[in-house]
């Protein structure tokens, strides 16, 4: 009895260990992958589908390889990126700044805010036919698109927490003597951390929806122009190999802002 007794507390004290923990987590996020992949490979194999419609992985895989030999896969993954990197500095940038004027100044939100909240209710993809006649199919097109993704999810973030920042930490900074400078660098921003780090993952997402999107419509170079162009020679396979590029694009810089809120909020961890 006594050895059943210790057996369950044994094990839970096993499964309570951190390393254990996070192996045993990290070993579920591939059972679905794997899953999918089997059975994908079921499908290909018993030709439950036409091939055309359930392409075999081993033909994914050659022409993963081949993409990756001729560098048509690098070279639009890196325009793709290339635009991502630009746009997002633009709207994080000018977001950040206008969530934070939109917070400490009152003439300015009176005259700003309802327009504010009026246009980031209109989704991005529904303005590309609008932007398209005003400023053309050219790389300020992409620019743009990826720049409104982003500016509204961080600018509300921003805004969100330096108006929430803590009343108290305001007043006893400025009972210091902290100047508008001081009291922004040292106080509101700290303070407005965790909300625009939160903003900032939501808007990457978004960006990069949305630059895959304008780029199936409107471009000719990128990831989604090369999707396209696969699509309109019935070349499922390059289909298939581009949708899959771009999720783990995708999951790879969610994961790459989670790691980043991680280590920079590692203050706000309770310890264990």
């Amino acid at each position: 009895m006594a050895t059943r007794a210790l057996a369950p507390n044994g094990l839970r004290a096993a499964v309570r260990l951190p390393g254990v923990a996070r192996l045993g987590d990290h070993a579920l996020w591939w059972i679905t992958p794997v899953a999918f992949a089997a059975l994908w490979w079921l499908a290909s194999a018993q030709r439950w589908f036409p091939p055309q419609l359930v392409v075999p992985p081993e033909r994914l895989a050659a022409t993963l390889r081949t993409l990756l030999d001729t560098g048509e896969l690098r070279d639009n993954l890196s325009i793709t990126l290339h635009r991502l990197v630009l746009g997002f500095a633009i709207g994080a940038t000018s977001g950040a700044a206008f969530g934070i004027l939109l917070a400490r100044s009152r003439l300015f939100a009176d005259y700003l805010r309802p327009t504010f909240d009026l246009l980031r209710q209109l989704p991005t993809l529904t303005l590309i036919p609008l932007l398209i006649l005003l400023i053309g199919v050219d790389e300020p097109l992409k620019l743009v698109v990826v720049g409104k993704a982003v500016f509204f999810p961080v600018a509300l973030a921003a805004y969100t927490g330096v108006h929430d920042a803590p009343r108290d930490l305001v007043e006893m900074a400025r009972h210091y003597g902290l100047g508008r400078f001081a009291l922004l660098r040292d106080v509101l921003l700290p303070a407005a951390l965790p909300p625009l780090l939160t903003g900032v993952r939501i808007a990457l997402a978004r960006a990069w929806l949305a630059l895959v999107a304008v780029e199936l419509l409107s471009a000719d170079s990128g990831i989604g122009q090369m999707m396209e162009l696969a699509r309109q020679m019935l070349r499922l396979d390059v289909v298939l190999v581009d949708v899959a590029v771009i999720g783990l694009i995708g999951f790879a810089l969610d994961r790459s802002i989670a790691l980043v809120q991680r280590y920079a909020l590692r203050w706000q961890t309770p310890a264990r």
